[in-house]
């Protein structure tokens, strides 16, 4: 009978939000403060990798379009190897780990190979950035559903892709991670499935830090404002009504 490694560790999956430090839970923040490793994402904020215990090696792992520092595979690997020989490994992942943060491959391959590992959840980009913004996604006089979801497919995924048109009926706000890249398809196919090219559009860059950016539009406009504008990635797309409240709640956010 085949013998099971044995780990010395334990492998912490941690959400470390949108980028505000002060999002940042405590429980997250006590792990980095005492971590052995910290395998850390793009997307995590300068701010908050400088929370990490100075002693601990710090390992780059960051994915963004066109460039990998490290495949999700190598990743892994490298996580159940730094088990065996590390007390508090570290995966600190922007957002939130399980909110298209491959939170839960990464935790699945970890459990087959058996390394102990836990979850820290994060304040996901999704509801932060809007709110940053001055956008409820819920409000009682214009939207009592959201629905989240990918704007960038894997390839080879358990199906082939989004049903856009279930999305554009599904909820009265719709909130799009990765999507700018893939935006001029998805604003088509929304229209496509029955929703107005007038239904208004907020995009966030950047979303909880100093240098957040935004870009207001309709499904009929934003490609091209984004275009004239030259606004990139990483950003969030809200899509409904609740976007109109940013002109009124705006001003009051942090």
């Amino acid at each position: 009978m085949e013998q099971r490694k044995k780990y010395l560790g334990t492998v912490y999956l941690v959400g470390a939000g949108p980028g505000d430090p002060g999002l940042m839970t405590l429980k997250g923040k006590a792990l980095l403060e005492c971590a052995d490793v910290v395998i850390y994402d793009a997307l995590v904020s300068p701010q908050i990798l400088a929370m990490i215990n100075p002693q601990a090696e710090k390992i780059d792992a960051g994915k963004r379009m066109g460039r990998h520092s490290l495949l999700q595979e190598e990743t892994t690997y490298l996580l159940i190897e730094k088990a065996q020989t590390e007390a508090i490994v570290v995966r600190l992942k922007g957002g939130d780990p399980f909110v298209f943060g491959r939170g839960g491959e990464e935790m699945e391959d970890l459990v087959k190979a058996g390394v102990s590992v836990e979850v820290v959840p994060g304040i996901t980009s999704g509801i932060a950035a809007p709110a940053y913004a001055g956008i409820p996604l819920t409000h009682r006089s214009y939207s009592s559903s959201v629905t989240f979801v990918t704007g960038h497919e894997a390839a080879g995924k358990y199906r082939p892709a989004v049903n856009w048109s279930a999305i554009a009926h599904g909820s009265e706000t719709i909130v799009i991670y990765m999507g700018v890249h893939n935006l001029p398809y998805i604003a088509e196919q929304l229209q496509i499935a029955g929703l107005s090219g007038e239904t208004r559009v907020g995009l966030v860059r950047w979303g909880t830090r100093p240098e957040q950016q935004e870009l207001y539009g309709t499904l009929g406009t934003i490609v091209k404002l984004v275009e004239e504008n030259q606004f990139g990635a990483p950003a969030i797309a809200i899509i409904g009504s609740v976007v109109n409240l940013h002109s009124i709640l705006s001003s009051c956010r942090p």
